[in-house]
């Protein structure tokens, strides 16, 4: 083998980084084209909507003026992301304070669990799934598939509700609701975290399971792992050194997904563990008609949510190098 060859890193080609960076400025340009057209479909007046029917004349031009409610869209939308560019969301309409200091003060929570949540999902789904994927048919294999399709079922809510009642109430080992910040300690921030994050892994567990297991059954069917077997390699290094890798592209394409479906849709565990996060603030605000944080929320998923798949898309060179000239 060549020096020169020893030496080669995995390259991700500049076409697909051309390619992800014009999907990510076309999906922001529609996401913050929808976002500044919620003052439009607000029915009526924006500021009669968000002050109600005993506002005056005066109140509902100082809003409508302090908010840009009465220009029109290019103006409005044009100002709103020049303000976006250089980290200005406005103002809260609800406490008066910036929008971008609200998001992030709440971010940590939201990020945490949904963190917590995908890592316990593949903690129990990677050895299982490989296991199972390895040993279809067994008796284990049929209860770990039969048991999954059952969680799959659960909604959220019901999930977090059992968990609180076994893990909370009766044992307490857990608390019911609250929140500890990080710089309260490690072990009391996971001692809250632990219970949100747990509700959530239930629903997204499953599927990762389920979507592993199938790509190991497909990949030990492939001739690199027939020769690998005829060599006399132990099973388990053949199952976790040649089988895993290979078939873990499409469950890390599956948690990338998770991780933005889970920042996008805490509000129900949000508010089941009354917890601060962009969830709750989400509830907050669009009830208040708080247009400035909404705004600002759906913009925040939406790049979070683009920028972890374009992540994930790009590491597919290091996992696998096929993909390098795709």
């Amino acid at each position: 083998m060549a020096a020169g060859t020893l030496l080669t890193t995995p390259r991700v080609p500049l076409g697909r980084v051309a390619r992800r960076a014009a999907h990510l400025f076309a999906v922001l340009l529609l996401v913050t084209l929808a976002a500044a057209a919620l003052v439009d479909l607000i029915p009526g007046s924006p500021s009669a909507a968000i002050l109600g029917p005993t506002a005056t004349p005066q109140q509902l031009a100082e809003l409508d003026a302090e908010y840009g409610f009465d220009q029109p869209f290019l103006t409005r939308y044009t100002g709103w992301v020049g303000g976006l560019l250089t980290g200005d969301l406005g103002r809260s309409i609800q406490s008066g304070r910036p929008v971008l200091d609200t998001i992030v003060e709440r971010l940590p929570v939201t990020l945490e669990i949904a963190v917590l949540a995908v890592a316990i999902s593949l903690l129990i789904a990677v050895p299982l799934g490989v296991y199972t994927g390895a040993r279809v048919g067994g008796p284990l294999d049929r209860l770990v598939t039969g048991a999954a399709s059952a969680l799959m079922s659960i909604p959220v809510f019901v999930a977090g509700v059992v968990l609180i009642y076994l893990l909370a109430m009766t044992t307490g080992w857990f608390p019911v609701s609250g929140w500890s910040p990080l710089q309260d300690g490690v072990g009391a921030n996971l001692h809250h975290a632990f219970l949100p994050a747990v509700a959530l892994a239930v629903g997204e567990t499953p599927a990762l399971l389920r979507l592993l297991r199938g790509d190991v059954i497909a990949t030990l069917r492939e001739d690199f792992v027939r020769t690998a077997a005829t060599r006399g390699l132990p099973r388990r290094y053949i199952l976790f050194r040649h089988v895993l890798r290979p078939s873990a592209l499409p469950l890390v394409t599956m948690a990338a997904v998770v991780f933005g479906r889970l920042l996008a849709g805490s509000v129900v565990v949000e508010s089941l563990f009354a917890l601060p996060g962009l969830g709750g603030l989400a509830l907050q605000s669009i009830p208040a008609k708080d247009i400035p944080v909404i705004q600002g929320l759906v913009v925040l998923v939406a790049v979070t949510y683009v920028m972890v798949n374009m992540v994930v898309d790009l590491g597919y060179s290091t996992l696998d190098p096929r993909t390098r000239s795709r």
